[in-house]
């Protein structure tokens, strides 16, 4: 017996597997703006647009071997 999380599951795979390649980008792109928003205003006060993406640029190179260039680039 599947669980209602298997069958959502296998219903995302069919929907993705019958997208094109540039629809499947477009909605990754639409997913991560959105993701962003929701970043951005969980906020208080809320960040903006700019603060929110240099935020999240920073903790994604935490742990890495630093780079300068990255860091002049993100702050």
């Amino acid at each position: 017996m599947d669980s209602v999380a298997d069958v959502l599951r296998a219903d995302d795979r069919a929907a993705a597997a019958a997208m094109t390649a540039g629809e499947r980008v477009a909605l990754a792109l639409a997913l991560g703006a959105r993701d962003l928003e929701t970043f951005r205003l969980a906020h208080h006060p809320p960040l903006s647009h700019g603060e929110a993406i240099r935020i999240l640029e920073r903790r994604r190179q935490a742990g890495r071997t630093p780079c300068r260039c990255i860091e002049e680039l993100i702050g």
